[in-house]
């Protein structure tokens, strides 16, 4: 039987996300998981089981557990006369935001030789910037709906008609995001969002779009797809809402949707997941406008993985195929040819 670590925290607006993701996902996984928390300074923790709550992480008592290092291989401790390897088989990413998505967390996990679930570095880099996800889904053959980029140095202006969306640009779980009806709205929006980041997406806003959510995997016998679900709102969920929704582990709002929309939605997810998410539970938004089907964002590290999309959630993270690294032999060959060539 498989072996997880979860990896949450990270330094990111979405650090506290993390920590209620890690909370739900225990409740799902259950038995023989380790808890690796990533604090504000960048420092590891082994965190036990029983002291998952999120009290623990807002009053630094997690500063009382074991700090860990990282080496080769995996996480280790400090003991008495040595370092002792925390055990585990497999890590799972679920640092959320910057660092956890925007490929620093992949490259680290690779560096190191750590066998784990979360997205590599071109899946991250292409769904963190929201820009970068609109093209890439253009060049797979996906819709998107019309958008503008801004940057904080640019005129402060849209050729939208109102209302509009204004939300950062390499951000989720809605921060930062507003929706502006007039020029002075749109100008406090660009206010909140730049708070944030440098730069925004702005696009127009449909009254009544219907929006599925599709999480997916490639596992070792080909694609496992989860329910469709059709989130429960009002015109858009905001921060706080979308907080609380995180730390949920059922209660999904099956769509009720033609066979033939839920074939073209698992078909387009194939499309964007195929050679570049391997290795991550990628969770897709959707839009549906006229009857036609556009791709709203990529989330490779979804809210407590979107357990709660999936029949059996353990079978994923079981089956899930996860790509290996290359191993490049460094023989010396052109250095040695060299040497004796001179006779060296």
């Amino acid at each position: 039987m498989n072996s997880f670590a979860i990896l949450f925290g990270g330094v990111s607006y979405e650090h506290e996300i993390s920590i209620v993701s890690a909370i739900t996902l225990k409740k799902v996984i259950g038995q023989n998981t380790v808890f690796i928390f990533c604090d504000a300074n960048r420092e590891f923790y082994l965190v036990d089981a029983k002291d998952m709550k999120a009290s623990y992480f807002s009053s630094d008592r997690y500063k009382k557990c074991d700090k860990l290092s990282l080496q080769q291989g995996g996480f280790y401790k400090k003991t008495l006369f040595q370092e002792k390897k925390i055990e585990f088989q497999t890590m799972i990413n679920l640092i959320h935001g910057k660092e956890g998505e925007d490929g620093t967390i992949s490259s680290l996990l690779d560096f190191f030789g750590i066998e784990y679930i979360g997205p590599r570095i071109e899946g991250s880099v292409i769904s963190y910037n929201k820009e970068f996800t609109k093209l890439y889904a253009l060049s797979r053959n996906i819709e998107v709906l019309d958008y503008e980029v801004l940057k904080n140095t640019d005129v402060r202006k849209c050729s939208f008609d109102y209302p509009v969306i204004v939300k950062p640009l390499r951000l989720g779980s809605s921060i930062g995001l507003s929706i502006a009806k007039n020029e002075k709205e749109f100008d406090y929006a660009l206010d909140v969002a730049y708070e944030f980041d440098d730069t925004v997406l702005i696009e127009p806003f449909y009254d009544g779009i219907k929006e599925y959510n599709l999480a997916g995997a490639k596992t070792k016998d080909g694609y496992i797809f989860s329910f469709i679900e059709e989130p429960l709102k009002q015109s858009i969920l905001d921060f706080d809402k979308k907080y609380l929704d995180f730390s949920r582990s059922e209660g999904v709002n099956k769509a009720k949707i033609s066979k033939d929309l839920q074939i073209f939605m698992e078909e387009s997810f194939k499309k964007l997941y195929s050679n570049i998410f391997e290795g991550a539970i990628v969770r897709c938004d959707f839009f549906v406008k006229d009857d036609k089907l556009y791709i709203n964002e990529i989330n490779p590290v979804p809210g407590s993985l979107a357990n709660y999309l999936f029949d059996n959630f353990n079978e994923v993270i079981s089956d899930i195929y996860l790509p290996k690294n290359r191993i490049v032999p460094i023989e010396y060959r052109y250095i040695n040819s060299i040497n004796a060539a001179k006779g060296k």
